[in-house]
């Protein structure tokens, strides 16, 4: 079912779309908690360790592709809301064209530059072995993780999140039992582990790609809208590429902090890839509602509904906002020692206490984060992704610079204590960005009945 967000009850609406895909992202954290707890279990610290690394680099690799869908979605919820449905298709195919090719380029370049990416990484010898067998498996996922974010950013952008949610269901569930299947009964080790995450994306991919084609007409291009129409594809490649640069500074920055931790040891690694497991599965709900606010300010956008747009801003800071408090509760202070000892069980007592101090430092900042995955959400929204990227690079560059500079006289609290520094600067930057737009006026003046 397509939700309309430019009329109706904007907290209702709000949620009503954002929810599935808070609850989708919830199952893909699944795949990566599952590999990592059935690792960690079965393979060990070692494993453990090396299984982290990997989904650094993943992430990293797919924030290219997954950044372009984000950002062909823009487009196409804007003339979604202006109700041009022939752009609306001829969007889609001229977007589909453009990401498919990206994404197989980026598959060949993958495995050529897999000896880099372990020189990159720092990886101890002993961890080499094991984290190159996972990666040349994975790396054959990058075409249906492109499939499966295409089709759910093109079903997102004209307010359908309901179908990507259950086709991500169905592939979570698969990607648990064959874990447990690969790992824990033939066993296959790290491979095994690989395989199945591998076999998942394929099917949430062809899944969703199917939906699409066979079932949402309105979203489906002909055969003349493959052809690039040079304006709209213009249009399409810059709001995705912003899109992409900015997923992709925000990942290369992890993973120059990953590579950091690294040189610290197996137990800072083993904690660290805990730490960050429990960290996406706290604030993925916050990302997920930032992304589905980007749906909204996009289709307002095109609407050409200011006073709606500026009221949904502050409605959605509040929603957020809340929901982060009571997450930094739960996390650093009431439980970080059990959800951790879910993952470090067999690990060392070294792992464990660093990934307590890690969690009680980081887990109480989490409002920042959520704070500015809203504000990443408006300016790609609004096509301006280039505010998205001077955001992320103030964020990032700032947490690597602090804890490359630090981290040799202070240790790895330098590292925990830099990440939420760099989210207070990029969040002060942009909400000083939003009103010099007039974004942040007072929305309650508005003539007609209230959205709420």
């Amino acid at each position: 079912m397509n939700v309309d967000l430019t009329h109706g009850s904007i907290f209702r609406g709000l949620l009503r779309f954002s929810l599935p895909l808070m609850a989708g992202n919830l199952l893909q954290q699944l795949y990566n908690l599952v590999d990592t707890f059935v690792v960690g279990r079965y393979c060990g610290e070692i494993a453990l360790a090396a299984v982290g690394s990997a989904f650094s680099v993943m992430i990293l690799l797919t924030s290219i592709v997954t950044g372009l869908c984000m950002g062909s979605g823009v487009v196409v919820s804007q003339l979604f809301g202006q109700k041009d449905d022939a752009g609306v298709r001829k969007a889609v195919g001229n977007a589909f064209v453009l990401i498919a090719g990206v994404s197989a380029l980026l598959t060949i370049l993958s495995y050529a530059l897999l000896p880099v990416m372990m020189t990159l990484l720092r990886i101890p010898p002993e961890a080499q072995g094991v984290l190159s067998c996972y990666l040349l498996i994975v790396f054959i996922g990058i075409i249906p993780t492109f499939l499966y974010n295409f089709g759910a950013c093109m079903l997102r952008a004209v307010g359908n999140s309901t179908a990507p949610l259950v086709f991500l269901l169905i592939s979570s569930l698969t990607n648990v039992a064959l874990d447990f299947l690969f790992v824990a009964v033939l066993p296959w080790g790290v491979a095994g582990a690989a395989v199945a995450t591998l076999i998942s994306q394929v099917l949430s991919g062809f899944l969703c790609l199917g939906y699409v084609l066979f079932r949402v007409p309105a979203l489906t291009p002909s055969q003349h809208d493959l052809r690039p129409d040079r304006a709209l594809f213009r249009r399409i490649f810059s709001v995705s590429a912003m899109t992409s640069i900015q997923q992709s500074i925000m990942n290369f920055g992890i993973l120059c902090v990953q590579s950091l931790v690294n040189s610290f040891g197996l137990a800072a690694m083993a904690a660290f890839t805990a730490g960050v497991k429990i960290d996406a599965l706290a604030y993925s709900p916050a990302q997920d509602f930032g992304n589905g606010f980007a749906t909204f300010v996009a289709q307002n956008q095109g609407a050409n509904q200011p006073q709606r747009l500026r009221h949904g801003i502050r409605t959605a800071f509040l929603l957020s906002g809340g929901f982060c408090l009571i997450v930094s509760a739960l996390v650093a202070i009431f439980v970080p020692d059990p959800l951790l000892l879910v993952f470090l069980e067999n690990a060392s007592a070294e792992s464990l206490s660093i990934g307590v101090t890690y969690l009680r430092t980081e887990g109480l900042c989490y409002i920042g984060i959520g704070f500015l995955f809203l504000l990443y959400a408006i300016f790609r929204g609004l096509e301006q992704a280039g505010m998205s990227i001077v955001l992320t690079v103030l964020s990032l560059g700032l947490r690597v610079v602090l804890s490359y500079a630090f981290a040799p006289h202070f240790g790895m609290m330098a590292i925990w204590l830099a990440i939420p520094a760099g989210w207070l600067i990029a969040d002060i930057v942009g909400f000083v960005a939003m009103g010099r737009r007039g974004l942040m006026r007072s929305a309650s003046n508005r003539t007609g009945k209230s959205a709420c």
